[in-house]
């Protein structure tokens, strides 16, 4: 059998102030006592309960004595406007902890080198400071974290920037540090004498490549190399700055390493500086500017500046 119509539902927009002035007045027991409470008069308050009458089309409220007393739909109102207001009052609360940098949660993303040597120290300080907010960090590499952010997927994120790379609108870039490319050579290597290199000194070299898969701290090295004229002659793909150390170590071609990588050094290398040109990754941080009114937030990327000046 085929039904006779849709089921309409009605949907009450109630308004919250005029349920607690309904609430008022119940638990007092009159609309005189209720303006009292309230500093209202009792002819704002039965204004208020007329118009709350008028929006769900039934009597709250009846004369009961010298006062008044609800009416099944107003002893239903009642109840539920005081778990309204309780929830009103956690709402509040929880807004204010969130505006004062209490609790929260912000979401960070970063690359490999600089989830070494920055987000350690400056996710230290965060947690002093901020012990109730809750950190969502995760490594994106050798992907751009930019985008992370520019998506609206997280609030902070460390990269590498690029002079042709556009930031999007709405989005908060700050330089932290420059990182500059430095030569690994195997110890008693013909070069080792030098303190400077020309990064043209290593054309003829084998190289042991440090940065794969392939990712913006590659293409930063790849240009540099062909400014100086030459393409590299990779003979070994390592993924890591530690195990591209080991090969060279171990006498089977030269490498370059960003300064940030080389925390760790192997005894059975040197390092030396580079110019002509001299490849340089250039760390910034990026931030949503709606992020940057969350305390925690700000007081992140403070630490983030004292870390890259340490």
């Amino acid at each position: 059998m085929k039904s006779a119509g849709p089921t309409i539902k009605l949907r009450y927009m109630l308004d919250v102030r005029r349920l607690q002035v309904l609430r008022a007045v119940v638990t007092s027991g009159s609309v005189t006592a209720a303006a009292t409470n309230l500093g209202y008069t009792p002819s704002a308050i039965s204004q208020q309960i007329a118009a709350l009458e008028k929006e769900v089309g039934m009597v709250l409220l009846e004369r009961f004595g010298r006062g008044v007393r609800p009416t099944p739909a107003g002893l239903l109102l009642t109840e539920h406007a005081g778990a309204i207001g309780t929830r009103v009052a956690e709402a509040e609360t929880a807004l204010a902890d969130l505006r004062a940098g209490v609790t929260g949660r912000v979401v960070v993303r970063y690359f490999t080198t600089a989830g070494a040597s920055l987000v350690p120290p400056a996710l230290a300080r965060l947690r002093r400071e901020h012990p109730g907010v809750r950190v969502d960090l995760k490594l994106i590499d050798p992907e751009d974290p930019l985008i992370e952010v520019e998506r609206g997927h997280a609030d902070v994120a460390i990269f590498i920037h690029r002079s042709s790379r556009l930031v999007s609108p709405g989005v908060h870039t700050e330089h932290l540090l420059d990182d500059p490319y430095q030569a690994v050579l195997p110890r008693g290597h013909r070069l080792a004498a030098k303190r400077v290199l020309d990064l043209a000194d290593l054309a003829e070299e084998p190289w042991v490549g440090s940065e794969w898969p392939p990712g913006p701290c590659l293409r930063i090295l790849l240009d540099a190399c062909a400014a100086a004229g030459f393409s590299p002659d990779v003979v070994v793909e390592s993924e890591d700055y530690t195990s591209a150390q080991g090969f060279v170590a171990a006498g089977l071609g030269v490498s370059v390493i960003p300064r940030m990588g080389l925390g760790s050094r192997h005894p059975g290398v040197v390092v030396r500086r580079l110019r002509k040109p001299e490849p340089v990754r250039v760390i910034h941080a990026a931030v949503r500017e709606s992020a940057l009114d969350h305390p925690a937030v700000r007081g992140l990327l403070t630490a983030l500046r004292e870390a890259a000046a340490a």
